[in-house]
């Protein structure tokens, strides 16, 4: 089970950063909702990461919506990448946006860091950054389409790297179409890369599906291999949290490093609450080089 939330908890998609004061909540609409927690547990709406929501977007939805934001800290500033997508459609970008701060209103748009159209084969979005023990930046990304993608940055800028343009294929499920995989978020351990994604499907409030799964790497670009030893780019994932009791539907994940372990930080749908949608916090366990929801 979720541990205790309280608060405003109503998150999708959502990416939590530690400051000095205590954490910052990032999660999918209204330009980026934000909450702030001094104690991890009770979450209170602090607005909205963008008081106008950059131009650009328009051009990748209607309505300016913005979706499934990644943050984190580095080389003293915050970094936050996002989504724009015209719905059920790879007509989409990744924008990037810096802060001092991390408070709302203080972020700075930089752009476009990636952009898919529908003659593309993959969806650029659901963004993750990683920064690796060799000092690299990769963004991984994708949802549906043929699957989980990842790109090298620069990470003077932040934005695609001036000249590693490969597209790595990191995950696919390609006998089960929709090939509903989507959500990517990476972490490296003990010299591991360990790739976390979300099967099947979201927002469909107590009819959701999602579930995370995970593979590892000795390489940041793959491949990725399940438990069983399945490569994910055929389709592999060890599952670590599906629906059970209320809890229906968890997915959309991130993983927050902090004192007391690795945290999982997931949305889901409360079968109690009407299907509400939740912020969901786990302890993460680490058994023989594989995580466990605690």
């Amino acid at each position: 089970m979720p541990g205790v939330v309280t608060g405003d908890v109503a998150a999708h998609d959502p990416s939590m950063v530690k400051t000095d004061a205590g954490y910052l909540l990032y999660s999918t609409h209204d330009g980026i909702e934000m909450r702030s927690s001094g104690d991890r547990t009770r979450f209170d709406r602090a607005g909205s990461a963008f008081s106008s929501v950059p131009a650009w977007v328009y051009d990748y939805h209607a309505d300016g919506d913005v979706w499934a934001p990644d943050t984190s800290f580095h080389d003293g500033q915050y970094w936050m990448y996002y989504s724009a997508s015209t719905f059920g459609t790879n007509h989409s970008a990744i924008g990037l946006a810096t802060s001092p701060t991390g408070e709302p209103g203080s972020w700075q748009d930089r752009g476009i860091v990636h952009a898919t159209s529908t003659a593309d084969d993959h969806n650029a979005i659901d963004p993750n950054l990683l920064v690796d023990s060799q000092g690299r930046w990769w963004l991984s990304f994708g949802s549906f389409w043929t699957g989980i993608r990842m790109i090298q940055l620069d990470p003077a800028t932040g934005m695609r790297h001036p000249t590693d343009q490969a597209v790595h294929r990191l995950a696919t499920r390609p006998q089960d179409p929709p090939h509903a995989v989507e959500a990517p978020t990476i972490v490296e351990r003990d010299g591991m890369y360990y790739l976390f994604v979300s099967f099947d499907q979201c927002c469909q409030g107590v009819q959701s599906t999602y579930r995370i799964m995970v593979g590892r790497s000795i390489e940041p670009t793959g491949p990725y291999l399940d438990a069983t030893g399945t490569p994910m780019t055929e389709g592999g994932g060890t599952e670590i949290l599906a629906s059970h009791a209320n809890i229906i539907g968890p997915g959309g994940q991130s993983v927050l490093p902090d004192t007391d372990g690795d945290l999982l930080v997931y949305h889901y749908y409360d079968a109690n609450a009407g299907g509400a949608h939740k912020l969901g916090i786990n302890l993460l366990g680490w058994e023989q080089g594989w995580p466990r929801v605690r």
